[in-house]
């Protein structure tokens, strides 16, 4: 979308004086990165990005063609991305966006809102690809105003995720690995076959977007990612499951918390159900206090039907916050009774 065209757009807008739309650049993650820090001290919750780290966590987006700055008297106030991304056979326009909260209210998350889902409308339009359509945004449960913004554009929730949390001070859990499966240090020339791995095993799993090979690079080169610090099950040649640990260094230093993070857990189909996301979790919990963490956090499906959140518990998590992913279709608000396309059964790891 050109200067141009954005600028007739705001002249028809509901935007408020003094309120403008411009094209993003990469120049504006930091920026980016500022509003949502706002706005989750706003919305209570405990978290905190970089503009490196935030540009990690939306990867395969170019702000340029994916992005939508508003701005007031040249300062950034809010911002929204949409992009287009296939998930389970189902071409997705995913929005996504966040207001500073000294801005709110005034129209500007709509506006950003309705720009980002036009953009991406046209461009599901456009794509041969042929799959269904259908458009996709999130919010904490924390976030009421993106709740109900979500509502009165026709969005409807479609899935429930938890972030969940455990202390890691006192005595840990133990949980033997199966005969014959060992644990290897992550060497580089086992990258590839541990990236295979992951990938195979998410899969199952609902949402999931066909890996790149921008996603291999990001994987083993993101700001946090640490692989020395990773828990891989071995069975002879094969990699029998994963869990990505990470430490946020940054979100730790301004949150004065020391947290860490189970990334990924996955385990592949054929030693699913013998006890291997356990041992890997146990291991997680030894090597991040080993780091200095005392607590430890995963984000899992809800609805996952192999009863991830059940397992978790038994592991001492709790759930800390809600997430919900919400759906529509492209053309029209969702009626009742309406489901996503992506909504099929999944085999977790």
């Amino acid at each position: 979308m050109t200067n141009d065209e954005l600028a007739a757009g705001d002249r028809a807008s509901t935007l408020p004086e003094g309120v403008t739309l411009r094209p993003a650049t990469t120049e504006d993650w930091a920026a980016i990165a500022d509003v949502v820090n706002a706005a989750r001290r706003a919305d209570g919750a405990d978290e905190v990005t970089t503009g490196e780290q935030f540009a990690a966590d939306h990867p395969n987006v170019i702000l340029e063609r994916d992005g939508v700055i508003a701005q007031a008297s040249g300062v950034m106030v809010g911002y929204g991305i949409g992009r287009v991304v296939e998930r389970d056979r189902v071409l997705v326009g995913e929005l996504s966006g966040a207001v500073h909260p000294a801005h709110r209210r005034r129209g500007i998350g709509s506006a950003l809102l309705q720009r980002t889902r036009d953009d991406v409308a046209g461009r599901l339009a456009a794509d041969p690809r042929p799959m269904p359509h259908e458009l996709r945004g999130g919010a904490l449960d924390s976030e009421t105003g993106l709740i109900a913004m979500l509502h009165a554009e026709g969005f409807v929730p479609i899935r429930f995720f938890y972030e969940m949390r455990r202390p890691i001070t006192g005595r840990l859990p133990t949980h033997p690995l199966p005969a014959g499966i060992e644990l290897r240090p992550v060497v580089e020339a086992d990258h590839r076959a541990i990236f295979d791995a992951n990938e195979e095993a998410f899969r199952d799993h609902w949402g999931h977007r066909p890996a790149t090979e921008q996603d291999f690079h990001d994987l083993f080169a993101g700001p946090d990612m640490t692989p020395g610090l990773w828990c891989v099950a071995w069975d002879g040649g094969q990699v029998a499951g994963v869990v990505v640990n990470t430490i946020r260094a940054a979100e730790n230093e301004a949150l004065g918390i020391r947290r860490g993070w189970l990334d990924r857990v996955s385990v592949r189909r054929p030693w699913r159900r013998r006890g291997v996301a356990k041992a890997l979790c146990c291991e997680s919990f030894r090597v991040l206090r080993e780091q200095g963490m005392d607590e430890a956090w995963l984000g899992v499906d809800g609805s996952n039907p192999t009863g991830a959140v059940h397992l978790y518990e038994g592991l001492g998590f709790h759930v800390a916050k809600g997430f919900r992913a919400f759906g529509r279709p492209v053309d029209e608000p969702a009626r009742s009774g309406w489901r996503s396309a992506g909504d099929r059964e999944t085999i977790g790891g």
